[in-house]
């Protein structure tokens, strides 16, 4: 019993992950085994691609999840911190624009010539 579980679980997995081809071709299959008719194959094929599509998405968020933490703990910036340095950032040199009035360039001190003996 135990092992029939663990298959049915194995199986389970293969099928979130084939692609769509294969995903048919395993709906046909277990309608052959099953001997089920056209109207239900079409439906058994139907939640099959359903299914897997819903555990490609969970999956996919949750090593989002479990990269982005990974991420935090070894200090790494994620893409909005950069994005948040930036904004700051040019907030920041807008208001200094706005603070600081353009000042005349500094004239050049003039140096004594040096005088020659003729």
């Amino acid at each position: 019993m135990f092992e029939d579980l663990k298959k049915s679980i194995d199986k389970g997995l293969d099928y979130a992950f084939m692609n769509a081809e294969k995903l048919a071709q395993s709906a046909k299959e277990l309608a052959q085994e099953h001997k089920l008719n056209k109207e239900e194959a079409k439906k058994l094929f139907d939640y099959l691609q359903t299914k897997s599509e819903e555990t490609k998405k969970s999956v996919e968020a949750e090593l989002q999840v479990l990269v982005k933490n990974v991420m935090k703990k070894m200090e790494i910036p994620l893409q909005e911190d950069i994005t948040r340095l930036e904004e700051r950032i040019r907030e920041l040199e807008g208001a200094r624009k706005k603070t600081t009035k353009a000042k005349p360039a500094p004239k050049e001190a003039k140096t004594p010539r040096a005088k020659t003996k003729k």
